[in-house]
């Protein structure tokens, strides 16, 4: 580094200490490192020049005026809970971390809105919500620490979405701090709104590329009823996809519909210690949880008896929100279970639900070309599957074939007719393959975007997709 440019970085990170405070631009590489990677252990990760936290959004505007004038580019981040890389940090870029911006969550009753900073965890607001009544439905399964900015920079899905959709589907209007430092509001709070471009859909997904959100207008609805639970054994997965399908076309929703497979049933099975069906009973080929939170027994009674007659060996309903908790544990205790056994890289793909246990047997055989453990869980109901690959810490021929797995497993979804990503976004470890979804001239259009809004190209560079050489 040249001494011209070292002075440079010197009165940047200077400017950040008079915007935030000292205490709030992080330059040790020892405070540095655990903002450089997201959940994400395959995607590439740089060292941050620095980590800055803003509490505002005219804080925020002050930093991008800052970088955008230094030619430095900037990373954004929430609590990394991410699952491609989106918020890994870029060798000499400023990442910039929205966890300050945390204020309790504006709830109207009247218009079933609430106004939430970035840095409030999906769960604050889900409480926030309860408290007044009202219901907000996203639901990603990390909702106890992922934040409100992660799942709009993300598009983040969950469990409920297909009976309430996406985090998108209940945007009504943004905050959003532009690559220039201008400050620009999207949207509106009315339902019916078609001034001009959606915008709001613009931003979301976009993974900061575009503009950074400082906060957002989100649809809240009245709470629903507590959900009643029900559980599926079979013998094969697509004894089980074939229930899910069957079901759909029933026309009955359900707020939940997962599904996992046998290698990830046995693996929760040995952590808990408990076989799910009971000792001396071999484990199953696949189990569905569902959830149904109408107050009718209709929906469950139409599942069960669907599933007995597709050759369920077990099913087993229950109105009591604790019991079902205790069916829901083997789901829940997926996670801690792979965790036991090594390091897990949870995947994502979607296909059409009709699909779901041909990718679960793909991806079964994809496991046993690669010697490596790959179980398959995900949300049935819209085809959204979470492979997980589990390779030994520190083994680096497990590590490449995890790599090579993870690759195999997205090119069978493609091959499907899935897109690339449906709930955990493109950021850097799938940036390569958007092009082979959306074709030259859909990434021609998403360069076009970019270079309108952020012609110096300083915001998040290398995530979602790579500029034209």
């Amino acid at each position: 580094m040249t001494a011209v440019a070292d002075t440079s970085i010197q009165a940047l990170l200077g400017e950040m200490v008079q915007i935030v405070g000292e205490a709030n631009v992080l330059t040790d590489p020892d405070l540095t490192g655990g903002y450089r990677r997201d959940m994400q252990p395959l995607a590439e990760a740089g060292t941050p020049l620095a980590v800055v936290r803003p509490a505002t959004t005219a804080e925020v505007a002050a930093i991008v005026k800052a970088c955008a004038k230094a030619g430095i580019p900037l990373v954004p981040r929430g609590a990394g809970s991410g699952l491609t890389g989106a918020s890994n940090a870029v060798d000499g870029a400023v990442t910039i971390s929205f966890t300050r911006m945390n204020g309790k969550p504006r709830i109207d009753r009247e218009t079933r809105l609430a106004v939430v900073q970035p840095g409030v965890t999906t769960l604050e607001l889900k409480q926030a919500a309860e408290e007044q009544g009202l219901f907000y439905a996203p639901d990603p399964t990390s909702n106890a620490w992922c934040t409100i900015g992660g799942n709009l920079a993300n598009a983040s899905g969950g469990p409920c979405a297909s009976k309430y959709g996406v985090t998108a589907d209940r945007v009504r209007g943004l905050e959003v701090v532009l690559a220039s430092g201008e400050v620009l509001r999207t949207g509106s709070t009315t339902l019916k709104n078609v001034s001009g471009y959606d915008l709001n859909r613009l931003f979301v997904g976009s993974e900061g590329t575009l503009g950074l959100i400082t906060e957002a207008t989100l649809a809240l609805q009245a709470k629903p009823p507590a959900p009643r639970t029900a559980v599926a054994a079979f013998p094969t997965t697509e004894a089980a996809g074939r229930s899910v399908t069957e079901f759909l076309a029933t026309g009955h929703l359900l707020s939940l519909l997962e599904i996992m497979d046998g290698p990830c049933i046995r693996a929760v099975e040995t952590y808990l210690g408990s076989p799910i069906l009971g000792d001396d009973v071999p484990s199953p080929g696949a189990v569905l949880f569902a959830q149904s939170d109408t107050g009718q027994v209709l929906e469950l009674e139409a599942f069960e008896e669907l599933c007995a007659g597709n050759g369920a060996v077990f099913t087993y309903a229950t109105d009591y929100p604790s019991e079902g908790e205790l069916l829901l544990q083997y789901w829940h205790s997926l996670e801690p279970a792979l965790e036991a056994m090594g390091t897990w890289i949870l995947h994502e793909v979607t296909v059409l639900p009709r699909h779901v246990s041909t990718l679960i047997d793909k991806a079964a055989g994809i496991a046993e070309d690669t010697g490596l453990f790959i179980g398959v869980h995900g949300h049935a109901a819209d085809g959204t599957l979470h492979p997980m690959i589990v390779f030994t810490p520190g083994h680096e021929d497990e590590l490449c074939r995890a790599r090579q797995a993870y690759g195999l497993v997205l090119q069978a979804a493609v091959e499907l007719g899935g897109p690339v990503s449906g709930e955990h976004g493109i950021g850097r470890i799938k940036a390569a393959h958007l092009g082979e979804e959306i074709g030259e001239t859909g990434l021609a259009v998403h360069r076009a975007i970019k270079k309108a809004l952020d012609p110096q190209r300083i915001l998040n560079p290398g995530s979602m997709f790579q500029p034209a050489s």
